[in-house]
């Protein structure tokens, strides 16, 4: 029988009063795990328990948050095949991919090691006489952290090691879905040393866990990735609690891909290939809008639609397989009704869209590519979340900027160019918070800044130096020497 794994609060690991059950989508027989579920009262507990372990971290010496830190990406980094063959089980992600996730999120935890000892402030003089001037940063408290389904360990990992690096307590709270990935980086930041209660992880509900978290006073801020309609509830949830909390919300992307004539097509067709279907188009930078100019539109379409039919779709496991399957039956489900939606729409399923059997029973949708569509089309609109994109024809550079950014997101987009004047303009008018040029529009470097704009985040960035502006408040103090 399966050992059922438990939430860990205030130190000590703990049952919970219910159990999720972790389901393999490349294998809806194979049960990764049983976790067990903390309710309202246990998520009260560890919000309890990270308030009262604050005060302690907050005064720890950088070199204390730089050697938990620094021993949390050690094992990571150590474990690496062993962690990411259990996140490609249990999200779907092919087992290259999952193994270049869990390598990320030890860099992240390495590199937050090292901005605990670069943390500085700011001295100066006063505009009044004799007077002196300190600005520094200090943590703002209690941290409630929703993660999604889709990175399982790199978005905790580029969430907790912030916090932690500058003096901050946490509660976690991974994606019920898959929750073993983040358990165990749950496991492992538990050896680092850290005292008790500065870590809690409690797995559940957004129903329960997360809006506990959200209404509970001691929780001063909260970071959530997920959709736009939850993180519009949580940014609400935010502003109306006592006192009010600071909040960091990623959301969804519409991102488009820009393919001009004189782009080189073996590299537009591999960046759309990437940008669009890796990771089961389950990403909110996947480049789902492939806005094409009429020069070479009719040729992008014929190589992208040649190169899609030799794309390997099967158990997320097996050696050289391109694409996993869809995370669950629900997300499945999704990107059914929006191929239905897409066609009903007057666009043209050139290929793909199939539900493919494999030798276990899994959530397999061979990957799809819409062409005749245009960008009031739902299927350009709103975010789909599986491995579906759509062509849509421009006249003209001109006119793929301004289809580019018609858009409610602003998260990420790219363009495929040998011309460096539309390289150069379009970085510099592309409505978006990352901009790729001859690069799928999925894929961030681990210590520059994640995020967008409009629709798609809302807050301080993610990631790299620029996380010190959520993860901490400034100070200013003045002193008269006498």
């Amino acid at each position: 029988m399966t050992a059922i794994l438990k939430n860990f609060i205030g130190g000590e690991w703990v049952d919970g009063s219910g159990v999720t059950k972790n389901i393999n989508p490349s294998n809806t027989n194979d049960l990764v795990g049983e976790y067990a579920k903390a309710d309202k009262a246990q998520t009260e507990k560890a919000i309890a328990a990270a308030k009262a372990a604050f005060p302690a971290w907050a005064r720890s010496t950088p070199q204390e948050r730089y050697d938990a830190l620094n021993k949390i990406s050690a094992e990571i980094l150590a474990r690496k095949e062993e962690l990411g063959r259990l996140l490609a089980r249990e999200e779907g992600k092919t087992l290259p991919e999952g193994i270049g996730e869990v390598a990320r999120a030890g860099q992240i935890f390495a590199f937050f090691a090292g901005e605990a000892l670069r943390l500085i402030g700011e001295k100066g003089a006063s505009v009044r006489p004799g007077l002196e001037v300190e600005i520094t940063r200090e943590p703002v408290g209690v941290v409630g952290m929703i993660t999604p389904w889709n990175f399982p360990i790199a978005i905790p990992a580029w969430k907790i090691a912030p916090a932690l690096c500058y003096g901050n307590t946490v509660v976690f709270k991974p994606a019920e879905l898959v929750p073993g990935s983040g358990h165990a980086l749950s496991e492992i930041i538990t050896r680092s040393g850290i005292p008790a209660g500065v870590f809690n992880l409690v797995v559940g509900s957004g129903s329960v866990v997360g809006q506990t978290l959200l209404e509970h006073p001691d929780v001063a801020a909260i970071s959530f990735t997920g959709s736009v309609q939850t993180g519009r509830k949580i940014a609400q949830a935010c502003v109306l609690s006592n006192p009010m909390k600071k909040f960091q919300l990623e959301m969804g992307g519409k991102n488009p891909l820009v393919v001009l004539d004189d782009a080189d097509l073996k590299t537009a067709v591999e960046v759309a290939v990437n940008g669009s279907y890796f990771s089961t188009g389950q990403r909110c930078t996947a480049s789902s809008r492939l806005i094409v100019t009429e020069g070479i539109h009719d040729r992008f379409v014929a190589a992208l639609t040649e190169r899609m039919k030799g794309l390997s779709v099967d158990d997320a496991l097996k050696a050289g397989v391109h694409i996993g399957p869809v995370v669950d039956q629900s997300q499945l489900d999704q990107d059914l009704r929006y191929l239905k939606i897409g066609q009903d729409e007057g666009a043209k399923l050139a290929w793909g869209g199939e539900l493919l059997n494999r030798e276990t029973p899994g959530y397999y949708l061979q990957p799809a590519l819409f062409t005749e569509a245009n960008n009031n089309m739902r299927i350009a609109r709103e975010e789909i979340f599986g491995p579906v994109a759509a062509v849509i024809r421009a006249k003209n550079y001109e006119e793929a900027l301004a289809i580019s950014n018609d858009t409610e997101f602003g998260l990420a987009s790219g363009i495929c160019t040998s011309s460096l004047k539309y390289a150069s303009h379009y970085k510099r008018n592309s409505e978006a918070g990352m901009v790729m040029v001859n690069l799928p529009t999925a894929g961030v470097d681990y210590h520059v800044p994640f995020g967008g704009r409009k629709g798609s985040s809302y807050g301080a960035r993610e990631q790299g130096s620029y996380a010190r502006e959520f993860y901490t408040t400034v100070k200013t103090a003045y002193t008269y020497p006498g």
